[in-house]
């Protein structure tokens, strides 16, 4: 089977190999470049823990290949934090008590992320149809729903 070679930036470092054409992006991140934040949740798109931002837009790395991720600029949960310094998204999480289990929330995080750089000053239903196709066991959807209110209600710069 062929190999092809790609590159991409991920949470700011290039990284260049060879791939299998069914290689997925998630495949790609946790396999190849080694972060495991990115969770492998459904494996088709419907849970969003495969969340990451592509070219500012969050997608599930899940169904994108990594050949269709050549030359992207990905940002990753592990993209998110400063060294120890929590980005403001993930403190507000932890201070509404949005995270247990912890499985959903990388993707969670990283729409949460996608939807205030895209609209700073989105709606309440802005917020819920962004994060809506996110499925979590634990937390019920409240405490997720108040953090990321917070988030507006505070003006918390997220970039």
């Amino acid at each position: 089977m062929n190999k092809y070679y790609i590159k991409m930036n991920i949470n700011g470092i290039f990284y260049e190999d060879f791939v299998e054409p069914q290689m997925t992006l998630l495949d790609f991140i946790r396999e190849k470049v080694g972060l495991t934040g990115t969770k492998h949740g459904c494996g088709n798109g419907e849970c969003g823990a495969c969340t990451v931002i592509m070219d500012g837009k969050p997608v599930r790395s899940c169904i994108i290949l990594a050949v269709e991720a050549d030359e992207a600029n990905i940002i990753t949960v592990e993209g998110l934090a400063e060294r120890e310094k929590l980005h403001p998204i993930q403190q507000e999480f932890i201070n509404h008590n949005a995270v247990q289990c912890g499985f959903c929330t990388p993707g969670i995080l990283m729409a949460t992320k996608a939807l205030f750089e895209r609209k700073p000053n989105p709606s309440e239903d802005e917020i819920l149809e962004a994060l809506g196709g996110h499925l979590c066991r634990c937390t019920g959807y409240y405490s997720i729903k108040e953090a990321a209110i917070n988030i507006l209600k505070n003006n918390l710069q997220v970039k």
